[in-house]
């Protein structure tokens, strides 16, 4: 990998180029480090990233970076440290702004639910169903209605039965537990 760093820092040195009459004396020590510190940074790009080629990309922003503030930093035994915490808030900044493929539509494209079986038998396992919650105490009973027939949050239904969310999240695991222990409802697994 050949950083862009580091050919700027030679050109800028040789007084080739626009960026001559801004650049001071310090340059010169940024190639030498990245040189020196080139493949430990790219150990730790690699960490950030899952692609190598991605891994190098990172590093030469960040190393892009480092060398727009060379001048700024006044401790250069820390470089590594500033180079590394360039390279994560690089990563996370893509992390942020990474594309995502959904768009809005009138319609969902969600497909229509195709009942299978025979329906007398749908209605079999409806009827066991609604039998196996009557059979739930009245709490756990209209938590398990709200959420799974009302389709409310967690948050919602403590909301409606004025109770916290832990409990709502407790009863509903001892209800389906319960449930699931049906004898009624063991042929429908």
């Amino acid at each position: 990998m050949v950083s862009v760093c580091t050919s700027a820092s030679k050109a800028a040195t040789r007084g080739t180029g626009p960026a001559r009459a801004s650049v001071p004396s310090a340059y010169p020590s940024f190639a030498s480090y990245v040189r020196a510190r080139q493949p430990v940074l790219l150990r730790t790009a690699r960490s950030l990233t899952a692609n190598p080629s991605d891994a190098e990309d990172l590093l030469q922003t960040a190393l892009t970076k480092t060398y727009v503030a060379w001048d700024r930093i006044e401790d250069h035994r820390a470089l590594d440290g500033y180079v590394r915490r360039a390279l994560l808030n690089t990563r996370t900044s893509q992390w942020r702004k990474r594309k995502v493929d959904e768009f809005a539509c009138d319609e969902l494209p969600e497909p229509d639910v195709v009942l299978a079986g025979d329906p007398a038998e749908q209605q079999v396992l409806r009827d066991a169903m609604w039998r196996a919650i009557m059979k739930l105490p009245t709490r756990q009973r209209a938590m398990v209605v709200l959420r799974y027939y009302e389709d409310l949050s967690e948050v919602q239904t403590a909301e409606v039965l004025g109770v916290s969310v832990g409990t709502v999240k407790s009863a509903v695991s001892r209800a389906l537990g319960k449930l699931r222990e049906d004898p009624e409802l063991t042929p429908v697994r």
